[in-house]
């Protein structure tokens, strides 16, 4: 018990700890920046790629809501909307013109895409 009131004195911090709303210190993100995972890039996912850059010849997209799913050739997707026009843009366009769920709001109508 004595070595137990000995030692509470002495594990007392020097500095004292953070407040909840303080800024952190300029030591915690420059260890961050620091760390070699900062420089990784995330590979854009198919969805941000424009249409001429997709690798597959066979586009599909379906949706989260109704489970319908649309395939379009790249050939085709090119000719109707344009070589620079957005995967993702395309396939909501398809997918918001053949949409069988309408509610009335706007909020609820149209489809959910998910890219495939």
């Amino acid at each position: 018990m004595d070595m137990t009131a000995a030692a509470v004195g002495k594990n007392v911090p020097q500095k004292p700890g953070l407040a909840p709303d303080a800024d952190l210190p300029a030591e915690y993100w420059q260890a961050l920046l620091d760390d070699p995972r900062a420089e990784a890039r995330s590979v854009p996912s198919e969805a941000a790629l424009r249409l001429d850059q997709m690798p597959k010849h066979l586009l599909r997209v379906g949706c989260r809501r109704c489970a319908r799913v649309i395939e379009i050739q790249k050939v085709d997707a090119v000719r109707v909307y344009g070589r620079e026009a957005l995967w993702k843009d395309v396939a909501r366009r398809l997918l918001d013109n053949t949409c069988a769920d309408r509610t009335g709001r706007h909020e609820e109508d149209g489809c959910w895409p998910t890219f495939e």
